[in-house]
């Protein structure tokens, strides 16, 4: 959201389960934190009259099973749900295709995702139950294998929060911004307030992330120093500085006495 706003392009409508991480100027926003899943909202747009859903039309099936997908996913498999997501679940429950969505379900990872998530299995630091991994550089068309990294870390022994973030970048618009994901198991851990803390605002006053129950996530624009550049070395140095960087942030929380630094 911070690069559409700093690419000064207008924001028509927004729909979020997150709370708002900054002043968002919409034509319509419909942001509701006690609710679990986006998917939720939608769904009570369809039953408010926006669409009928009918089961003898495909485009029909095929919106409700994306639905509860999107539904499942944000509740960690309805776990996480409350009395709005399984009122849409159960209204969704007439109309999806259960077969398809367990297709979904069981997709294949891509060999880039399988390497992102070596990456960050190799690269990961774990403390205080906490497994904390870099795993690079990343293309933008493969920055979704992010948050599948951080999903497979939290599932290790003795781990309960695991944050997995990477530079992503964009050759044709030679952007590059580092994007991060948590997932957690721990109750007591509000994932909005971690990264919060973890991470501040900017100039302008917008938190760089946020979350809600069991998972979060952070994108950090890079500034002066995005762009991208043939030369290895200066690669290499750059995301040293900015790994560096991200961990000592993460780490003052994981192991506040060990934090040199004293903190407001």
């Amino acid at each position: 959201m911070s690069l559409v706003q700093e690419a000064g392009i207008p924001i028509t409508v927004v729909i979020d389960h997150h709370s708002p991480q900054g002043d968002l100027k919409a034509e319509f926003a419909d942001l509701r934190p006690q609710v679990r899943a986006t998917a939720t909202i939608f769904t009570q747009y369809l039953q408010a009259g926006l669409l009928v859903l009918d089961n003898s039309i495909s485009q029909h099936v095929k919106c409700a099973t994306a639905l509860m997908h999107g539904l499942r996913s944000d509740t960690n498999r309805l776990m996480q749900a409350q009395e709005e997501d399984f009122l849409a679940a159960g209204y969704l429950s007439r109309f999806y295709d259960s077969q398809l969505l367990n297709a979904v379900l069981q997709a294949n990872r891509s060999k880039r995702v399988m390497d992102v998530i070596e990456r960050s299995l190799k690269n990961r630091t774990v403390q205080n139950n906490f497994s904390i991994a870099g795993v690079g550089y990343l293309r933008y068309d493969d920055r979704d294998a992010i948050p599948q990294a951080a999903d497979f870390l939290v599932t290790e022994e003795n781990v309960h929060t695991a944050v997995v973030y990477g530079i992503v970048h964009d050759e044709d618009e030679e952007l590059e911004v580092v994007i991060g994901s948590l997932r957690t198991t721990k109750l007591t851990l509000d994932p909005d307030e971690f990264i919060k803390e973890a991470f501040g605002q900017d100039s302008q006053g917008r938190f760089f992330g946020g979350g809600r129950t069991g998972a979060g996530g952070f994108e950090i624009p890079m500034g002066f120093l995005s762009g991208f550049n043939e030369s290895h070395t200066y690669a290499k140095m750059k995301w040293e500085v900015f790994d560096g960087q991200i961990k000592q942030k993460l780490l003052r929380l994981v192991n506040p006495q060990d934090d040199p630094l004293p903190r407001e």
